[in-house]
C-alpha cells in the first residue's frame, strides 16, 4: 500500500428533508448573495426551486438565477454565469441539480476571480488558486462532483471536453436527499449507473499498486450499484435503494477508493470525453459503450485484476466471461454498448480518434493510447 494523504473538506448532509437547512447553512458561512445555478425546469415543476428561494429569503440571502445548464455542460454557459456573478456581486455559488450543474458551478466559481478567460484554466494557461465558495443540493446521483474538486466542461467552438481540478473547488456543503432524485428518468438512471461503475474501475484496473482493501471497497460499491439499479428499475419508489445508489455514487469519486493506490489513469473518461464533445452523447451512455470495448483491449496488461473482477463481481471464472457479464448487464438495463446505438458510425472514427489524442495528452497517457490503440478500442464497440 502506497503512502497517501486523504483530505476531503466537503460536509455532506444526507437524507430526507436536508434541503430545508440550505438557508441556515449559507448563513453559517456568511453568505449574503448567491448565484443559483440549475439545469432543467424539473426543479421548478417539482417545487424545489420555490422551496430553496423561500429558505434563502427567510435568512435574508439574495439570489440571482442561472438556469438552462445542459447535460454536457458548455463553456459559453459558464462564461454567462461568470458575467452574471460579477455584475450582481454574488459572494457564493449554489448549484441545484446533477453533475453538469455542479461542474458548471465549479467552473464559474473558479472563473469569477480569474482575470483572463475561464478556458485558460482548462488548457493549463493558468492555475486555480482561489474560487467563490460553492454549495450544492443534488438532484441526480452519478458524477460524485458533490464531494470532489473536479469539473468537466465542453468548449463548443473547439469541440474539446476538458477538466479542471483544484482544492478550492471542493463544495463547502453538499446536500444529498435521495427523495429529490425520484424524478430522474429511466434513461438517466441507467446512464448514471454506468458512470459510477466507470469511476470505480479506472484505478481498479489500471493502477500499478491497488491494495486488496481498496479492491474490495470498489467491488462492494459496484455490487451496490448493480443491486440498487435493478431495484429502482423494478420499483422507482424504492427510496432505500435510491439512497444506497446515491451514497455509492458519492463514494466512488470522493478520493476514498484511490487511497493507497498508485500509477493509475483515466483512459475510459479520456476516450468518452471525445464522444461527448463531438456527438453530444450523454456521458454515462458513452461510458457504457467505451468501458467494455476498452476492457477487451486492455485486460492482458493486468490479467490478475480482471480475473478478480470476474470472480468477485459476477461470480464467473474467466476474464472474457467477466467482461461479457458487464456488457450483458449494461444491455440488460438498457444503456448502450455499441457506437451505432449512439449514432456513431465507422466513418466517424478518424475524427473521434483525433479528438481523443488531445484528451490523452491532457491525461498524460498519450504514449499508451496511440491513434492505432484508440482505433482498436473503438472497433471493439462497432
Amino acid at each position: 500500500m502506497e503512502n497517501f494523504t486523504y483530505f476531503n473538506p466537503t460536509r455532506i448532509e444526507f437524507g430526507a428533508g436536508k434541503e430545508q437547512h440550505i438557508g441556515e447553512i449559507l448563513a453559517e458561512h456568511g453568505v449574503n448573495k448567491v448565484l443559483l445555478c440549475y439545469g432543467s425546469e424539473r426543479i421548478k415543476r417539482e417545487g424545489l426551486f420555490d422551496t430553496v428561494s423561500r429558505l434563502l429569503a427567510d435568512r435574508g440571502i439574495a439570489w440571482v438565477e442561472l438556469g438552462g445548464i445542459v447535460s454536457n455542460p458548455v463553456i459559453s454557459k459558464v462564461r454567462e454565469g461568470i458575467a452574471t456573478a460579477r455584475e450582481n456581486g454574488v459572494d457564493a455559488i449554489l448549484a441545484v441539480g446533477g453533475g453538469s450543474v455542479l461542474d458548471s458551478a465549479k467552473a464559474i466559481a473558479a472563473g469569477v476571480p480569474h482575470e483572463g478567460d475561464v478556458w485558460d484554466l482548462f488548457v493549463g494557461k493558468a492555475g486555480i488558486e482561489t474560487a467563490l465558495p460553492l454549495f450544492s443540493i443534488l438532484t441526480l446521483a452519478a458524477t460524485g462532483s458533490e464531494m470532489n474538486p473536479s469539473a468537466v466542461v465542453t468548449n463548443e467552438d473547439t469541440r474539446e471536453k476538458f477538466f479542471i481540478g483544484a482544492a478550492a473547488l471542493y463544495p463547502r456543503v453538499s446536500i444529498v436527499n435521495p427523495e429529490l432524485m425520484r424524478g430522474v428518468s429511466r434513461d438517466y438512471l441507467v446512464y448514471s449507473a454506468s458512470d459510477v461503475i466507470a469511476h470505480l474501475i479506472e484505478a481498479y484496473f489500471t493502477a500499478s499498486v491497488h491494495p486488496k482493501l481498496q479492491s474490495r471497497l470498489v467491488e462492494s460499491l459496484i455490487l451496490t450499484v448493480i443491486e440498487t439499479t435493478e431495484a429502482l428499475l423494478a420499483d422507482p419508489a424504492d427510496d432505500d435503494a435510491r439512497a444506497q445508489f446515491a451514497w455509492a455514487a458519492t463514494l466512488a469519486l470522493n478520493g476514498l477508493t484511490y487511497s493507497g493506490a498508485a500509477g493509475f489513469s483515466y483512459p475510459n473518461h479520456a476516450i468518452e470525453h471525445a464522444l461527448s464533445a463531438l456527438f453530444n452523447v450523454p456521458h454515462g451512455a458513452g461510458l457504457s459503450v467505451v468501458v467494455p470495448a476498452w476492457m477487451k483491449w486492455y485486460h492482458g496488461r493486468n490479467p490478475a485484476q480482471f480475473e478478480r473482477f470476474a470472480r468477485q463481481v459476477f461470480n464467473v471464472d474467466t476474464v472474457a466471461q467477466g467482461i461479457a457479464a458487464l456488457e450483458a448487464w449494461f444491455d440488460k438495463i438498457g444503456t448502450p454498448t455499441r457506437l451505432g446505438q449512439l449514432g456513431i458510425q465507422e466513418a466517424d472514427l478518424p475524427a473521434a480518434v483525433d479528438n481523443v489524442q488531445r484528451n490523452m495528452r491532457l491525461f498524460g497517457i498519450a504514449d499508451t493510447y496511440s491513434p492505432d490503440a484508440v482505433t482498436a478500442i473503438f472497433r471493439n464497440a462497432l
